[in-house]
């Protein structure tokens, strides 16, 4: 194969669509990665602050589950087997039982989706409808929950809406917490508007939301205002989903976001890092008395990845065989909040974000939260933006990345952001 240089990019430019999007802020051509590193084909390393958009929460090529996949490759294993009872989809199963499912409490069944996060939403939604034969859900403002038409639905972003080119209905969309501001509790608008039957809203088959707003700015809701919801849809009868796809898999320090509320979600779907490995793999865990699917009633050709099955259970026994890994991840967690912080007290107007290790700081300015990026990429750090203007740099690294480079890559994002802030800001005041 012609090796692609970083200088020579004509080929992505002629023959890949235009709906390409990461490539556009940091153009190198990346040849390998290891751990919390990639490297470019021209042989630059850069720190990963962008982890597959959280997908691989636990780094790049992790040995023990690359050699997992290799043995299980190499002895031909299943690559594709539909929804056939396999060897590898029964050790999934039994890790994620064992390991993440019993120590909570949770008697979820799985469902293994299409491979995408957007896909387990979408079977998550219909689920939802067929189970109590209402149309309507309630969604939340600046929520993010796939580019698939029903999963779009409930996606609060305008550009991301306006792709569809379609009209797209069954969802009422009411304040998520804190939109109206600190003196405001969206769950009272929330319960009087169900209560009134004359309100216009219809009764919801469900509410879908997410614990962190990863791409609609790292908005956080707060554990009172999360517990009420749950209670306002259980009186209403109305089934709570509560979308873990990228907040999942230990990103806020416990495996699932919602276990710091103490909720147990009817419906959450999940994706992302659940593979462990960065290939793709997406679940539904359903409370069994929700379980009424018929048999092929949701399907698809590529429902549960093979090599996927062996790479996420080599993660579960790897890191969440005990509490350990959780600790350490909430130990970074409070050291990457101190750093940002400190980064935000240097500039006026800047604020930390997100909770656990999905944080950032909001810069007031999508312009200038681009510029800060691409500096970044520049002094050798990958990340992106979020929220409703792209204001906010998001710093996803991988959850095993160590506090050294984790500290480096945070020098380099306080750098670019004084290069990149210093005379706008100093303009502003």
């Amino acid at each position: 194969m012609k090796q692609i240089s970083s200088e020579n990019i004509d080929i992505f430019n002629h023959r890949e669509s235009a709906v390409r999007s990461y490539c556009r802020g940091f153009p190198e051509v990346l040849e390998k990665a290891q751990g919390s590193y990639v490297w470019s084909s021209a042989g630059r390393r850069y720190i990963d602050f962008l982890a597959g958009c959280g997908s691989l929460n636990y780094g790049h090529n992790d040995p023990d589950m690359k050699a997992a996949l290799q043995q299980y490759v190499a002895g031909d294993g299943i690559a594709h087997s539909l929804d056939l009872h396999t060897e590898a989809k029964a050790d999934f199963l039994f890790c994620f039982h064992e390991n993440v499912l019993k120590p909570r409490g949770l008697e979820y069944r799985v469902q293994f989706t299409g491979p995408t996060g957007a896909n387990a939403v979408e079977a998550a939604l219909k689920l939802a409808r067929k189970r109590t034969g209402r149309t309507n859900v309630i969604a939340f403002t600046n929520g993010f929950h796939g580019v698939t038409q029903g999963a779009l639905s409930a996606t609060g972003n305008r550009y991301n809406r306006l792709g569809a080119a379609t009209p797209l209905s069954g969802v009422t969309r009411l304040p998520f917490d804190g939109y109206l501001g600190p003196d405001v509790d969206s769950a009272d608008l929330l319960e009087r508007m169900l209560e009134d039957p004359s309100s216009g809203v219809d009764a919801p088959a469900a509410f879908i939301l997410e614990i962190v707003q990863g791409e609609g700015g790292l908005n956080v809701a707060r554990a009172e205002w999360l517990r009420r919801v749950a209670d306002i849809a259980k009186a209403h009868g109305a089934l709570l989903i509560v979308d873990e796809v990228q907040t999942g898999c230990g990103r806020t320090g416990d495996f699932f976001a919602f276990e710091e509320a103490g909720l147990v979600p009817d419906l959450v779907p999940m994706a992302k890092s659940i593979s462990g490995f960065g290939l793709p793999l997406a679940l539904l865990l359903i409370k069994p008395e929700h379980d009424t699917w018929k048999p092929g009633e949701h399907n698809g050709t590529f429902r549960g990845n093979a090599h996927a099955f062996v790479t996420a259970a080599a993660a579960i026994k790897k890191f969440w065989a005990d509490g350990a890994f959780g600790k350490t991840v909430q130990s970074k967690s409070e050291f990457l909040k101190a750093c940002l912080e400190d980064i935000a007290s240097e500039h006026p107007r800047l604020r930390v974000k997100g909770r656990g290790m999905l944080q950032g700081i909001d810069v007031g300015c999508g312009k200038w939260a681009s510029e800060i990026c691409a500096e970044a990429a520049h002094r050798g750090l990958v990340m992106e933006t979020s929220g409703p203007n792209d204001e906010v740099v998001k710093v996803l690294a991988p959850l095993t990345t160590p506090e050294n480079v984790l500290k480096h890559g945070l020098s380099i994002l306080s750098d670019a952001i004084s290069a990149t802030l210093a005379a706008p800001l100093a303009a502003a005041e």
